[in-house]
Formats: structure tokens, sequence, C-alpha cells
């Protein structure tokens, strides 16, 4: 089962690789969200490092449902979902391996551009540090959370907006958890509760997620 694992991560991998533009689109739109922001507030920094935690944070859950579409759509279309159906591993396997790929691929460069994007808010380096790891551990949340709404709607006529619909509800507490952990960063005050709780949230994510998203793919198949 990790074997087939490893296949799917590489092979989804090297795809993304051969499609570039919709990578470079998820990350464009992050850092362009995350840099209006100071230019339309202006330049009080008291101001931007109050508002810095919530705006990297939304940029970064917006630009990582941005990325949703892509994760079953190809193998969706050219008959590699029905392929991996049939396949001798679990398809909650199948899903993890795929799950982690998209992360490597929209979630990742999200958490190393943050903190170079955090500088135009002129935040602490402890506040960025905890941003940081904040993100590492929520953002794989949302990619698992948003595989299942983007199982859910597969073949579905404007199932982006769908997928949004579905998935923003149960974003609200990875946002909160993350944007309060660089809020008590910022202001002085231990932080180890709200990253337990993006860890735990993480745990429970990818216990169930991947089974309830192969779940989704059964039923949209059928």
């Amino acid at each position: 089962m990790f074997r087939v694992m490893r296949v799917v991560i590489g092979r989804d991998l090297l795809l993304a690789m051969r499609r570039r533009s919709d990578v470079a689109n998820a990350l464009l739109f992050f850092i362009i969200v995350a840099s209006l922001f100071p230019l339309g507030v202006g330049p009080e920094p008291n101001l931007l490092r109050t508002i810095a935690p919530g705006v990297i944070w939304v940029a970064a859950l917006l630009a990582s449902m941005l990325a949703l579409g892509r994760m079953f759509a190809s193998d969706y279309a050219d008959g590699t979902l029905e392929q991996m159906l049939l396949a001798s591993a679990p398809l909650g396997w199948i899903v993890v391996g795929k799950a982690i790929a998209h992360w490597l691929v929209s979630g990742l460069p999200l958490v190393v551009l943050a903190p170079v994007l955090a500088l135009q808010f002129d935040l602490a380096t402890d506040a960025l540090v905890v941003m940081m790891v904040s993100l590492v551990l929520g953002t794989p949340s949302l990619t698992l959370i948003g595989a299942i709404g983007a199982a859910l709607t597969l073949g579905v006529r404007g199932s982006g907006v769908l997928t949004s619909l579905l998935v923003l509800p149960l974003y609200v507490p990875v946002l909160i958890m993350g944007t309060g952990a660089v809020d008590a960063a910022a202001g002085g005050v231990t932080v180890q509760a709200h990253l337990l709780l993006l860890a735990a949230f993480l745990v429970f994510a990818g216990a169930f997620a991947p089974w309830a998203a192969a779940a989704a793919l059964r039923i949209s198949l059928d």
C-alpha cells in the first residue's frame, strides 16, 4: 500500500511539473491578494500588524481552494480514476497519496512564501515563525477537507462554486486557530493551545478525510 502511495505521489508531482501554469496561478493569486491589502489600508504599522494574520491566512485559504479543482479532474477526464477504483490497494490510500502530492505542489509553496509576504505587514520574528508553523499544520488540513469537496462535485457543472460552498464552513475552525496562533504570538501570549488544536485537527482530518473522499469518488463515478 505504501508503494502504491509513493507511485501516486510521484506520478502527480510529475504531472504537476508538466502543468506549471496551474501551479503558478494559485501562487500568483496568493501573492496578489496578500500584497493588495498593505496598499489599500495604508502604511500604518500598528494596523498592518493587526490585520496581518487574517490577511495571510485568508489568502492562503483561498489560494488552496483555487487549486482543489485539479486534484481529481484530470484523472476523471482520461479514465485513470476508474482504473484506480479497480486497483488492489484501498482507494483511501490512493487519495492520501494524491492529497500529499497536491499539498506539496500547492500548499508547501504557500508556506514558503508566507513569511516573505508577511514582511509587508511589519510582523515580528516570533510571529513569523508561528505563522509558518501554523500554516504547516493548517494547510494539509485544508487539502484533506478540500479533497472531500472535490470528490463530491466531480464531473458536476460549476463544480468550483459547489466545492467552495461545501468546504468553506469546514475551513473556518482551521482559519480561526491559525490566525489565533499568530495573534497570540504577536501579543506575547503562549501559542501552544492554538498549535495543539491545529495538530489535533490535522490528525482527525488525516484519519477520516481520505476515506470520506474515497466514498465520495465511488458515488461520483456510479
